[in-house]
């Protein structure tokens, strides 16, 4: 089956069965995953992938600049498929904290700049 095949038959689903699609395929790719953590003194506390230095917002600004999942597995070649999966699960439920991250992160940024 390709993957135009799979998104036709992902599409007549219901919602019920979408959701227990996303919770298979979840548990499937979080296996060994280390999921998203805060650390104090970490990145300033931000949210990062697993035991990394990679915050969550870094990863959603690469997506702004057009990076695809597949080049930002390729740009950092410590992170797997499920790290972006539980990445792009942790922006969806917590949106705000994400775009907090980015104007402190920006801000941060000009003010060096500005130097």
């Amino acid at each position: 089956m390709t993957r135009q095949e799979l998104e036709i038959q992902l599409l007549t689903l219901s919602p019920i069965e979408k959701a227990e699609a996303i919770q298979l395929l979840t548990q499937t790719l979080s296996n060994g995953s280390l999921g998203i953590k805060k650390t104090a003194g970490v990145c300033g506390g931000d949210a990062c992938v697993g035991n990394t230095r990679i915050p969550v917002w870094s990863l959603v600004n690469d997506r702004r600049l057009g990076m695809s999942d597949a080049r930002i597995l390729e740009a950092f070649p410590d992170l797997s498929a499920a790290d972006l999966v539980n990445a792009w699960a942790y922006v969806d439920a917590h949106p705000n904290e994400i775009e907090a991250a980015i104007r402190e992160n920006e801000e941060a940024m000009g003010a060096i700049d500005q130097i």
